[in-house]
């Protein structure tokens, strides 16, 4: 479970992971203050100022779920990213551009694939499970276990692609 966490961390822009993190420190930093310090200063605590108190506890919950929402979010695919991988199905193009794409969607951190250089663990070892094509686009589009889902996230010749290669890498 934690490497999972730790892979989808990865996947994150070094500003969304400031943002989460300053926020999540700040809420923390609020539980710490008013769990130890506060109680520790005032034994009444909060006393007469309980509502206040559960307003800005909730305050904070707020806040730190709507930076997971914006700052756990992907970056939008680009226009010329997805006109890149542009390809058609067992062409050595398509080949070429799904391991462009298995190697930058975040594949490698989680599946072994020889062709790829790759030897995650969190996954099934693609050299030994051989999917065919179509398994290998069905489980990217809908995830299952720990694997997320990549439709939304990866465009449909991008998911082709991918699955053109890694049927192709392992068997041939």
């Amino acid at each position: 479970m934690l490497s999972t966490i730790s892979f989808v961390v990865a996947g994150l822009s070094t500003g969304h992971k400031i943002g989460l993190a300053s926020v999540g420190a700040a809420f923390i930093l609020f539980a710490l203050v008013s769990s130890f310090v506060l109680p520790r200063r005032n034994p009444d605590f909060p006393g007469k100022w309980l509502g206040l108190y559960v307003a800005i506890a909730v305050c904070f919950f707020i806040a730190m779920l709507t930076a997971v929402l914006v700052f756990g979010r992907e970056a939008k695919e680009t226009a010329a990213t997805t006109s890149s991988t542009s390809t058609t199905s067992g062409s050595t193009s398509a080949v070429a551009a799904g391991k462009q794409v298995f190697l930058t969607a975040g594949c490698t951190g989680c599946h072994t694939l020889k062709a790829a250089g790759s030897t995650g663990t969190v996954g099934p070892n693609l050299d030994q499970l051989k999917p065919s094509e179509a398994a290998v686009q069905q489980q990217v589009i809908h995830g299952g276990g720990p694997m997320p889902a990549f439709a939304g996230k990866l465009s449909t010749t991008q998911i082709k692609d991918v699955a053109v290669f890694v049927s192709t890498a392992t068997h041939s």
